[in-house]
């Protein structure tokens, strides 16, 4: 009778190890989803998660537009909302208001629209990598930034400018607005 317990375990072993040795050459054939993850960012994930909302629990909007990084303070996160700069599924919206997965936010901030779509919820502010994670980035591209120098750059060293220069600078500027155009009347 031990015998046949003995063979039966032995058996259920080798069962067990033909089992494994299977796996194996599954894994090894199929890609694997977990590739060797640097630490830094292992360590900024796991942060990511502590700083995620937990079941039933909600986040502002302006403090999750500050935490993904579209805005650099919260401060300004909430002034953007009361300014009407920040949108929800179309809508304006308050600071105080609640996201949820799938809400697309549309920031307008630096004069550039960022369009993005909530794929986490996260409340505490995490580094750039992870944050990009949270949402799906569905933005125009930015223009192109101009090849030439800014007009009205003075040389180091010249002084303060008079007030000729400095309207010679808001014309080449555009800053006059209507009268730029015109000659000064003496």
């Amino acid at each position: 009778m031990a015998v046949e317990d003995d063979e039966q375990r032995g058996g259920d072993a080798a069962e067990g190890q033909r089992a494994d040795a299977a796996s194996a050459e599954q894994a090894a054939e199929a890609p694997t989803a977990e590739q060797p993850v640097d630490p830094k960012i292992a360590a900024a994930e796991a942060a990511a998660e502590a700083a995620g909302v937990q079941n039933g629990e909600s986040v502002r909007v302006d403090s999750w537009i500050w935490a993904v990084r579209l805005v650099k303070t919260r401060s300004m996160g909430a002034t953007a909302c009361k300014g009407g700069h920040v949108r929800v599924n179309g809508q304006n919206v308050k600071p105080s208001h609640t996201l949820r997965i799938g809400d697309e936010v549309r920031v307008r901030h630096e004069n550039r629209e960022r369009i993005v779509v909530v794929k986490r919820l996260i409340r505490k502010r995490v580094g750039a990598p992870v944050a990009a994670q949270c949402y799906v980035d569905n933005s125009p591209p930015p223009p192109p930034r101009e090849a030439v120098a800014p007009a009205g750059i003075r040389d180091r060293g010249t002084g303060r400018p008079t007030k000729r220069d400095r309207r010679d600078m808001e014309r080449l500027r555009g800053l006059m607005g209507g009268s730029a155009g015109r000659p000064r009347e003496h």
